[in-house]
């Protein structure tokens, strides 16, 4: 038997992320696999000075399906990080008592959240860092970035192999050490396959992004911008995915008669969303942090053959096939117009694009490595 310890930025949950595509995939190929996936912690005191009802985490309970084989920890951070290390040990103790009660003995341990670098040393497990963003250039408090650049640093120190998502990481931690490049990829029988037109998708012409709205992505100006541009030719934006925006700017978008904010969807339901669209758009704004991601949205965009307007950011602006169209400014807003009007129907779907299994395939490698250890 192989157990594996996943430290995850995002909970288990409905919308899928690199984490949860992975994690399915070697559970469901590898009958002989245990696997404890620790969600981000619920923060009490966070809550209450935020105004929202605290909540604690839900603790340890049994995932589903795997028949029983995956377990989700979710811990209760009931000290706050600024008064020191106390708060880090006490997840840890969460986790490792967690791991007491399954009866693991040498877990593999998986973290994608750097702020748990410390659970490297603290463990001696045979670790893997598997990098998917660069939170190091993030735009944080300088409390925050400090911890997130200690903790990378950490974890190329001291995790015995690191995976990273994108060219642009495994240019700047290569530098470092030795890294090994994953890229995302995509469930390609599930997004080709015909779809219901969702029945809150507002009628055609739409411009949609699918993806979660954050200012550390998504440039709201540029699509306030695009939703007025578009309401000039009839046309809306419409925006689906989790809403990790400020309060101001979730209502300067929802003061927008032509965008449209749907929330986030079951990632099943996502393909419905995309091939229905006039127009899959990327309106993300350009720095070191959207340089460092390999976006799972290029792979699911490109796989239902709809036309694509992006920023130069990474993995877009490196396309050269006629479904995608790269501008910025300006001449972005001017370039989703165009495609709305020219109202394509769906191209061919690229022979080439990676499929999950194959990454499935590239981490099990490593995770079996590091369990020989």
């Amino acid at each position: 038997m192989t157990a594996l310890v996943v430290i995850s930025l995002e909970p288990w949950d409905d919308v899928w992320r690199r984490n949860q595509y992975l994690v399915d995939g070697l559970l469901r190929t590898d009958p002989d696999l245990r696997v404890l996936f620790v969600e981000p912690a619920s923060d009490p005191l966070h809550a209450l000075r935020s105004g929202r009802r605290p909540r604690r985490g839900a603790g340890l309970r049994v995932g589903r399906p795997y028949e029983g084989r995956l377990h989700l920890l979710a811990p209760t951070k009931w000290v706050p990080r600024a008064l020191g290390s106390v708060s880090d040990r006490m997840l840890r103790r969460s986790m490792m008592r967690a791991v007491d009660s399954l009866e693991w003995r040498r877990p593999v341990l998986w973290i994608n959240d750097p702020m748990w670098s410390a659970a490297a040393s603290a463990t001696g497990w045979p670790t893997l860092y598997d990098m998917t963003d660069d939170w190091s250039e993030a735009a944080r408090s300088d409390r925050i970035s400090a911890r997130l650049r200690r903790g990378d640093t950490e974890l190329l120190r001291d995790a015995h192999e690191v995976v990273v998502c994108s060219e642009g990481l495994a240019r700047s931690r290569g530098r470092i050490r030795d890294v090994r490049l994953i890229s995302n990829a995509v469930d390609l029988a599930r997004y080709s396959r015909p779809a219901a037109r969702p029945l809150d998708l507002p009628d055609a012409p739409v411009a949609v992004y699918a993806g979660t709205l954050h200012e550390d992505r998504l440039d709201v100006d540029l699509c306030i911008r695009v939703g007025r541009a578009l309401a000039a030719v009839g046309a809306s934006l419409v925006l689906v995915g989790p809403n990790a925006l400020s309060a101001m700017n979730t209502q300067r978008l929802k003061a927008e008669p032509s965008v449209r904010l749907l929330g986030a969807k079951p990632f099943g339901e996502v393909p419905g969303y995309l091939q229905h669209a006039t127009t899959l758009v990327v309106p993300h704004v350009v720095t070191s942090f959207t340089d460092s991601l390999d976006p799972l949205k290029l792979y699911e965009y490109l796989a239902v053959g709809r036309p694509i307007v992006s920023t130069p950011v990474a993995g877009f602006r490196e396309q050269r096939r006629a479904q995608v169209t790269v501008a910025d400014g300006d001449g972005f807003a001017e370039s989703a117009v165009s495609s709305i009007l020219a109202d394509e129907t769906s191209g061919a779907v690229p022979d080439d694009l990676p499929v999950w299994g194959e990454r499935v395939r590239a981490i099990r490698e490593v995770v079996d490595g590091l369990a020989a250890r």
